[in-house]
């Protein structure tokens, strides 16, 4: 009986290709950094709807969500790990920035379906639909209870 053996190792062609894959990579991020490229922002559209809103941790895990003092969402325990991840992100931006907690942060539906999410205390700005329908749904939903939470009032 004959035994086949395969050679383990790759062609170099493909390693060359890789190394010089690679090498690009990094090359063009390094000019984009050093340059100070900003990728293009989506042209201007118009508000729809914006909204003022604090979030607040609740020691059980929760985060509640406010407008104008007015609860409107609590974010059960586990749950909405994109919303919570992209607070800490702009949480951390105030500590270092020596902002408090209570300023609301401004969430956005642009005519164009767009949502994004501002600090206005730091300047930050989030486009949440880079991140897919799926996470920027997760801050539509707290748009939507919003909007039903100032109907209800």
């Amino acid at each position: 009986m004959y035994t086949r053996h395969s050679d383990p190792t790759l062609p170099r062609g493909a390693l060359i290709g890789a190394g010089v894959l690679v090498s690009a990579s990094l090359l063009l991020a390094g000019v984009a950094r050093l340059t100070g490229y900003q990728p293009e922002r989506p042209p201007p559209s118009r508000v729809v709807s914006s909204h003022e809103l604090r979030f607040e941790d609740r020691a059980d895990g929760a985060v509640l969500v406010y407008e104008h003092e007015q609860l409107v969402d609590t974010l059960s325990p586990g749950t909405n790990g994109f919303v919570r991840g992209v607070l800490r992100g702009l949480a951390r931006g105030r500590r270092a920035d020596g902002v408090g907690r209570s300023p609301p942060f401004r969430l956005t539906r642009w005519a164009d379906g767009r949502l994004s999410l501002d600090d206005p205390e730091t300047g930050r700005h989030v486009d949440l639909e880079v991140f897919g329908p799926t996470n920027a749904g997760a801050f539509a939903e707290i748009l939507t209870a919003s909007t039903l939470a100032r109907r209800g009032s």
